[in-house]
């Protein structure tokens, strides 16, 4: 588990509601900006002492393998939950592959293996590491991974987004470096704590499937939560022709919103479309029964609304 670190900012295994790192609250609006330690919730337990068990009634060609992993020599508290265990023969198979042996998820496992060389393996999210092990008597392993959580959401002022109307990507480094970057993590969701090495990232947000993107730069500590808060500038807007204002919206209607400068935003057919947009201007242009019209309107941040189109 982790414990959070304090604020807030303006795929496999790795997405998910785990748990085991203390909270570090970060906000992002849109920058990263550090806030104040929020409380740590009892996420994660210190290490406890682990014998390596006898083990009774075993054959006297087996011996007892037990694996520990915490979060690194400078955040050396136990990791509680969300591994998986591997372990691998040293050399491959006939076929040459490699082939796990055992398979665990708990916390502290302890297996029984013949006396031999193998492949330990542990995963935590993103976040991995291998280790070869000669065993030939009871032996205890333990596997640093500085890994940290980053939890997510995002807001309008102080409202909260709606989970099914924003996703996330992260990605390694700052959105200042250059170079093409590949997400670490895709469309997660709000409240899903994403596990990754400790770091620089940073984050996408989009809100909708328009222009409201805030891009924020955070920091994974080891052992720590991250809780981020996304502050976006933007409004829902329903777009509407009508023969006369407060009139019924006409069907069939071609809808296109553009920029001041030309740049199409969006482009959708329907009764009365809702679409998130950033703030600023914009131009909407309806299409219908082979006649256009159109009308400047603006966005202010926090102001869902309608826009009504005059078909005349």
């Amino acid at each position: 588990m982790l414990p959070p670190s304090g604020g807030g900012v303006g795929s496999p295994p790795a997405v998910g509601p785990t748990r085991g790192l203390p909270p570090q609250a970060q906000s992002i609006a849109p920058a990263y900006a550090p806030s104040p330690a929020m409380p740590m919730p009892p996420l994660i337990s210190g290490p406890a002492a682990m014998p390596v068990p006898a083990l009774g009634g075993a054959s006297s060609q087996q011996v007892s393998l037990a694996l520990v992993a915490r979060f690194g020599h400078d955040a050396p508290t136990q990791i509680t939950n969300g591994l998986v265990w591997r372990v691998f023969p040293a050399r491959p198979d006939v076929t040459g592959t490699f082939r796990a042996i055992k398979e665990d998820k708990a916390a502290s496992p302890v297996m029984t293996l013949a006396p031999g060389d193998y492949v330990v393996h542990v995963s935590f999210g993103l976040v991995s590491a291998a280790k070869a092990v000669h065993l030939k008597e009871a032996t205890r392993e333990v596997f640093e991974l500085p890994a940290g959580g980053v939890r997510l959401e995002g807001r309008v002022g102080d409202v909260k987004i709606p989970a099914s109307e924003i996703t996330f990507d992260i990605f390694k480094g700052s959105q200042f470096e250059p170079g093409y970057k590949t997400p670490v993590a895709q469309g997660v969701l709000t409240g899903d704590v994403v596990v990754v090495p400790e770091g620089n990232y940073h984050i996408v947000s989009n809100y909708g499937d328009t222009n409201a993107v805030v891009r924020s730069d955070i920091r994974v500590q080891a052992g720590k939560l991250t809780d981020v808060t996304v502050s976006h500038r933007a409004a829902l807007i329903t777009l509407k022709l009508v023969s006369e204002r407060g009139g019924d919206p006409i069907a069939n209607t071609n809808w296109s919103v553009i920029t001041p400068g030309g740049d199409v935003i969006k482009e959708s057919t329907g009764v009365f479309p809702r679409l998130v947009l950033a703030e600023g201007d914009y131009r909407a242009i309806a299409r219908n029964e082979g006649r256009t019209y159109e009308r400047d309107f603006k966005v202010v941040a926090g102001v869902d609304g309608e826009v009504e189109v005059l078909a005349r």
